[in-house]
């Protein structure tokens, strides 16, 4: 059984689009699961279809309005990198009306309903590959699976919508009596659910620099301090999430491949800029094209990746 993982990492997901077309066209590879978390759940659906020309054009024409119904930050281009500041008023707005988060992602739901339509989803039920997206139940601490063959169309595009959710910039939403936000906040990478699946193959596309951590510039303002925040406990979210695969796929000897930027793309993955993506869509592909994965057994993937 052969899996493709795709992990969290916002707008980084165009990345990840380049590579997965590279790995569907150019290798012509069969996926029996796909399995994605929070960006990576916006792209399995259509991937598992073939519809890779729709989902590209989706990810390279997307703005910041189309994601946001109230955005809770400023942003400015400086260099390759955005100076960002709270948008007090917006996020007023959000306190003022009784919501819970900082920003509103409500814009978001109504695009995966636009883009990914309930003759997909038939498609996607009929079809032999499994599609499944993470999401983190915050009512009970946990996180769950939800899988396309066990949903109804409404259901699967909640959960889609729910696993892009990054609070507490995004909206928290509201389900079946409990809250649900990003499923990156307690898995970014879900291999182990792979593993558990019976998957002997996975290819990983992972949103995190391969390149050695240097040193960050400092922070500017208290919204600069949750941002790095939270991207500190992606990356040790990612680092758990390849230890915890390791350990769950030792005895079976899974093959584990990732593919992930040589170098950071962008220090605010919540900030979607068409040209920007538009590139990285294509720098996935011609680096996948041209590179190969990191590509060993599980059981010594740590020693590679360390």
């Amino acid at each position: 059984m052969k899996a493709l993982v795709i992990s969290g990492g916002g707008s980084k997901g165009a990345f990840a689009g380049g590579i997965a077309e590279y790995l569907l066209r150019g290798r012509n590879n069969a996926y029996d699961l796909f399995l994605g978390c929070s960006t990576g759940s916006l792209l399995v659906p259509l991937l598992s279809l073939g519809e890779i020309d729709r989902i590209k054009t989706a990810f390279t024409s997307v703005s910041q309005g189309d994601i946001f119904s109230n955005c809770p930050f400023f942003f400015k281009k400086e260099g390759n990198d955005y100076h960002t500041s709270i948008n007090h008023w917006n996020v007023a707005k959000m306190f003022l009306t009784d919501k819970k988060t900082l920003g509103d992602s409500g814009n978001l739901k109504k695009l995966i309903r636009k883009i990914f339509t309930e003759k997909d989803f038939e498609r996607m039920k009929s079809n032999r590959p499994d599609v499944m997206v993470t999401v983190s139940n915050m009512s009970m601490n946990e996180v769950e699976y939800k899988s396309v063959k066990q949903c109804s169309y409404a259901d699967f595009c909640d959960w889609m919508w729910a696993s892009a959710n990054v609070v507490p910039f995004m909206s928290l939403m509201h389900k079946n009596g409990f809250e649900y936000a990003d499923g990156g906040i307690g898995t970014v990478v879900p291999i182990y659910k792979a593993v558990l699946e019976g998957a002997s193959e996975i290819d990983v596309i992972l949103l995190k620099s391969g390149e050695k951590a240097i040193q960050k510039a400092p922070v500017r303002n208290s919204f600069e301090v949750i941002l790095r925040i939270f991207d500190f406990m992606m990356n040790q979210h990612i680092s758990n999430d390849l230890t915890i695969g390791e350990m769950a796929g030792t005895n079976q000897m899974v093959k584990l491949n990732i593919w992930q930027p040589p170098q950071e793309l962008t220090n605010n993955p919540l900030i979607f800029d068409t040209e920007q993506m538009s590139g990285w869509w294509q720098q996935g592909f011609n680096y996948a094209l041209n590179n190969s994965p990191i590509s060993q057994n599980l059981e010594i993937v740590n020693n590679v990746l360390d």
